[in-house]
């Protein structure tokens, strides 16, 4: 398998046991020890560890959370790919108390890999579209 195959079925496995099945204990398996998750240009970069923090509070805002690829494309060291994001919110999220409501928001990302790990993550879901569906009666 190619170096850019290899990174694809990482990712897809990483979607699959992190986000929909949510066993964060497997993230350091994915997730290089210096991990960066850049999220929006004028924040912080997260690490290994508040990265899994942030998957946690997801789904506990959202227990039924699934990720489903809709597009995939490796080339040397990165993978891009777009999702789609679905789930009910059952939980609290930032400051937006349980409204029961079903969501279907897209997600667009580039992930770098070195050696077989990812080590730097751009991009991020479509928030806006995330809260209008949320405070939509």
């Amino acid at each position: 398998m190619s170096e850019t195959e290899s990174n694809k079925e990482i990712i897809r496995r990483y979607l699959e046991q992190i986000w929909n099945q949510g066993n964060l204990a497997a993230a350091d398996e994915f997730l290089s020890p210096y991990y960066i998750r850049h999220l929006a240009a004028a924040a912080a970069p997260l690490d290994r560890e508040a990265q899994k923090q942030r998957v946690a509070g997801f789904r506990a805002a959202f227990p039924d959370v699934q990720l489903t690829i809709d597009d995939l494309i490796a080339e040397g060291d990165r993978v891009a790919l777009r999702v789609t994001i679905r789930g009910t919110h059952r939980g609290k999220l930032l400051d937006i108390e349980p409204t029961g409501k079903s969501v279907a928001i897209s997600a667009l990302d580039i992930v770098r890999f070195e050696n077989g790990k990812m080590v730097e993550h751009w991009g991020g879901p479509d928030l806006f579209a995330l809260m209008q569906q949320l405070q939509t009666p």
